[in-house]
């Protein structure tokens, strides 16, 4: 479909992200000046008082509009209706485990997640113009081929655990930190210590055990669960991120624990998401987590993405882009062609929307799905969301291809090691990681 946003503010051409009006800078700014000058402090925090209330006020009657009912009978959040709403497909694409083939498969999505991730980092958001002119200042090219020689302020703290300068290629010395990094690790330990039948007040559970910071849904949820609010309400609570790309993020370790399973891990998926997302915000989760599940199955690219669309509604808002995706990309050529008809598909949605994110991927892994090193610098080069679209390539071609695919400079330095800013666990070995989805994966094959 056609997307056609209110217009909410300017626009950033490069980067899709609003920017301030004109009108609300001179607010600020004014307010600033006549403090400065003096002016009666009272009147101009009223003045300031005045306008929150009327924002605050404003979003009580956007929350309070009627959804349109057609609509939400499409795009459920229950599972029960979910399961019914989608199409017909096979959903046991192996009955027994292929352990070599798995694992294999599975140490070049860990691998490609996290070389993805590594590229993507150091220029998350950033515009196309602005990556470029990095990558003339570094003598690299553009799209990169290789990860950053150079990183803009090295000795900026990401997640208050790795500096910049780890992210450079001469630097790598284990997978530095990240949120799309994190999140896998996260999930991993949730399989691990809640099994993987677990519902979403276990996903709970878990993240106030090993959280202690997030962003947007993830944030607004994470603070609801410190107050003791129920894991399976937290997500409706003072959240407009509910269609964002984080439960999107948190995908990998269900496919990666339910190889030839796609329905099993879309499963898994919607348990977390739901703990932070709705709607299209969870159908992400479960999509992606079918299309790895799916990918240790085959070579074939388009049939593993064509299959996670197995597990969503049909005739949600996300069938119908990933649907319009797959049915354009042979038109996709670079980078630059995905990112200009995927703006004029979407509009002003949200840079950091799953359906937005999710199109840009799948342009990348079928501009070249032979090419590792093109899939992820193509998509890095897309801009919005990229760390987080890099990721998922990364993981998806991997789980796909396998490990002989991706040329080894891209992990050599990860000296099975990656680090995070969980509680009490600052680091954890990648073998170690993979052991445990490993077992978790013998573990639904015995059970189911």
């Amino acid at each position: 479909m056609k997307y056609e946003y209110p217009k909410i503010a300017d626009i950033n051409p490069d980067t899709g992200m609003s920017v301030r009006s004109l009108e609300w800078e001179y607010f600020v700014e004014y307010a600033r000046m006549k403090y400065e000058q003096g002016a009666d402090k009272a009147e101009i925090q009223k003045i300031i008082d005045e306008v929150e209330s009327v924002v605050k006020n404003a979003s009580k009657k956007l929350i309070a509009l009627q959804d349109d009912d057609v609509l939400a009978k499409l795009e459920p959040n229950d599972l029960p209706t979910i399961k019914a709403q989608r199409p017909e497909s096979k959903r046991i694409l192996w009955t027994k485990l292929d352990e070599k083939v798995y694992r294999n498969k599975l140490s070049a999505a860990i691998f490609g997640r996290f070389a993805g991730c590594l590229l993507g980092a150091p220029v998350e958001f950033w515009s196309i113009q602005e990556m470029k002119e990095w990558a003339a200042f570094n003598g690299q090219d553009f799209p990169p081929t290789r990860y950053w020689l150079k990183t803009p302020h090295p000795h900026w703290l990401r997640y208050e655990v790795s500096r910049y300068y780890q992210y450079e290629e001469s630097n790598i010395n284990g997978v530095p930190v990240d949120d799309d990094i994190t999140y896998p690790v996260l999930c991993t330990l949730l399989l691990q210590e809640k099994g993987h039948k677990f519902n979403t007040t276990d996903a709970g559970e878990i993240w106030k055990k090993y959280l202690p910071r997030a962003c947007t849904a993830e944030e607004v949820v994470l603070f609801h669960l410190w107050k003791d609010v129920d894991a399976n309400v937290a997500a409706e609570m003072d959240n407009p991120y509910q269609q964002f790309i984080g439960a999107g993020i948190r995908a990998d370790a269900f496919g990666w624990a339910a190889p030839g399973r796609p329905e099993k891990a879309a499963e898994m998926a919607y348990h977390d998401a739901y703990l932070t997302h709705r709607r299209n915000g969870i159908y992400g989760e479960m999509y992606y987590a079918a299309v790895i599940a799916a990918a240790f199955t085959t070579t074939d690219m388009r049939t593993a993405l064509e299959a996670g669309l197995a597990e969503i509604p049909k005739r949600s808002l996300l069938a119908q882009d990933v649907r319009w995706a797959l049915d354009t990309a042979s038109t996709v050529k670079n980078y630059e062609t995905a990112r200009k008809i995927t703006e004029a598909h979407f509009g002003n949605m949200s840079g950091v929307h799953i359906n937005f994110n999710v199109a840009l991927t799948l342009f990348g892994l079928l501009i070249d799905e032979n090419n590792f090193t093109r899939v992820i610098s193509e998509v890095t080069a897309m801009g919005f969301d990229n760390d987080c679209n890099a990721a998922t390539a990364g993981s998806i071609f991997g789980a796909v291809k396998g490990l002989g695919a991706i040329p080894e400079y891209w992990y050599r330095e990860f000296n099975d090691t990656v680090y995070t800013y969980l509680n009490g666990l600052p680091s954890m070995k990648i073998s170690s990681m993979a052991n445990q989805l490993v077992a978790v994966a013998k573990c639904i094959y015995l059970e189911e």
